[in-house]
């Protein structure tokens, strides 16, 4: 018989049983036990394979352990070949393609296509539009596999409280699960954030942020699409897909200020609405949000995000302390006077894209337990979902009266022919939200 092959799983499971008595055992230690025919290939499946699951799958690529993507995941065919062709292509920037070893039998399409790839991998890559992320975490956590997901995590309270529960459950099985909130990785927030701790700019009395552009791509109705097909194809304005560019853009802000502030706001109120975004084609979600995020302590986030073309663009934070502030943006602290006192070396920055990926498979690979991403990533999720919450009615929203109100907008039946949560009427419009009309809570 030939030497069996065991899997990187298998061994780190073995090896941790016998670190203790390796040290006393001279003599097995002296006798090459380690040299058996080890796999130590980590097998990774792409679930989403959009442009953001493509990037996230080559970083993990890039790594340096011994990592194969042996699995892809999607729910139109089209879209997972397309991946497949750019992580393949010999010309590929970052090209990764000799790490790539999915057969054709590996290709999963469709709405339960997730749970077959999964089944498959050491770790999953869970890039889907954020509304099918609670369902995919779930499968992913009882497959017992370490999970790299991309933000927001859900896109509304229900998907919340299904989020954090299972956390609770990966924490206990020890999964790892890093989340593409990629400015925890970044050097130089790492570095404010340890000046912050340091006592720079003393408490936060008040903070600012920013997610001002021009928007991102449309795409419009095609004969013979049903509406399901439609709606996913253009997910991003439609909220039990996207959650509105509050949720999935402006989290990134949002999230800055929660880990600096060590906590999550009590509450929201503020305005939007749809002043030049107005089209068939934007579905249901604003072009605009104004909100104040009131923190336990008084603390005032005054959030600003934006989808017009030809207005002021701006993506930053700055926290203001009651001796100096930070400007995320520049990179620096100043004092009260705006005399700079920090000021980080841009030379050191690094892709945070890229350290996200290195650092989980680093740990992976040593068979260690680290990262546990999905509870900050719920609950500034949840900021975000708040801020909507609170700008569609005009309302004063509590956070924890939002998210224990178990409110769901997602559809109970996956399905190409399924009806969405919301269908155009007649002349094909969408239901908009309406300050002072929409209700959340009766």
């Amino acid at each position: 018989m030939g030497i069996h092959k065991k899997s990187r799983r298998e061994f780190v499971k073995q090896s941790s049983l016998l670190a203790g008595s390796l040290a006393t055992m001279p003599m097995i230690a002296n006798a090459n036990f380690f040299n058996t025919e080890f796999d130590d290939t980590i097998k990774v499946a792409l679930v989403g394979c959009g442009g953001r699951g493509t990037g996230a799958a080559r970083q993990a690529l890039l790594t340096k352990q011994n990592v194969k993507l042996v699995a892809m995941a999607d729910a139109f065919k089209d879209r997972l070949d397309d991946s497949f062709k750019n992580l393949t292509a010999a010309d590929a920037k970052g090209s990764a393609k000799d790490r790539v070893a999915v057969p054709e039998e590996n290709k999963f399409v469709g709405f339960d296509a997730y749970k077959k790839a999964i089944a498959l991998s050491d770790v999953v890559i869970l890039t889907t539009p954020p509304g099918f992320r609670p369902i995919h975490f779930e499968e992913a956590v009882k497959q017992g596999k370490q999970i790299f997901m991309e933000k927001p995590v859900a896109t509304d309270p229900a998907g919340i409280k299904r989020i954090l529960e299972t956390a609770e459950i990966a924490k206990k099985k020890k999964l790892n699960v890093v989340v593409g909130l990629q400015r925890h990785y970044q050097n130089s927030y790492r570095e404010l954030y340890k000046k912050f701790k340091e006592g720079v700019i003393g408490d936060i009395v008040s903070a600012q942020a920013w997610w001002n552009d021009s928007g991102v791509w449309v795409n419009p109705k095609k004969p013979g699409q049903t509406e399901m097909e439609y709606q996913m194809r253009n997910w991003y304005y439609f909220n039990w897909l996207c959650g509105d560019h509050i949720v999935e853009q402006h989290i990134h802000n949002l999230d800055v200020i929660n880990w600096f502030k060590g906590s999550y706001p009590v509450q929201a109120q503020g305005m939007g609405g749809r002043e030049v975004r107005k089209g068939k084609e934007f579905g249901e979600i604003f072009d605009h949000h104004y909100v104040e995020f009131q923190y336990a302590d008084g603390t005032l986030l005054n959030s600003q995000c934006r989808h017009i073309k030809g207005t002021f663009t701006k993506v930053d934070e700055q926290l203001v302390g009651t001796k100096g502030s930070i400007y995320c943006g520049a990179k620096n602290i100043t004092d009260r006077s705006g005399k700079i006192v920090y000021q980080f070396d841009k030379e050191k920055e690094n892709n945070p894209y890229q350290t996200e990926h290195d650092e989980l498979f680093e740990v992976i690979a040593k068979g260690e337990y680290k990262f546990a991403d999905a509870e900050n990533a719920a609950k500034t999720t949840m900021t975000g979902i708040l801020g909507r919450m609170a700008t569609y009615s005009g309302e004063l929203i509590k956070f924890d009266k939002a998210i224990d109100s178990g409110l769901s907008i997602a559809p109970t039946v996956f399905d190409w022919n399924a009806q969405p949560p919301v269908v155009p009427d007649k002349e094909g419009w969408y239901p908009i939200a309406i300050p002072g009309v929409t209700k959340f809570f009766s």
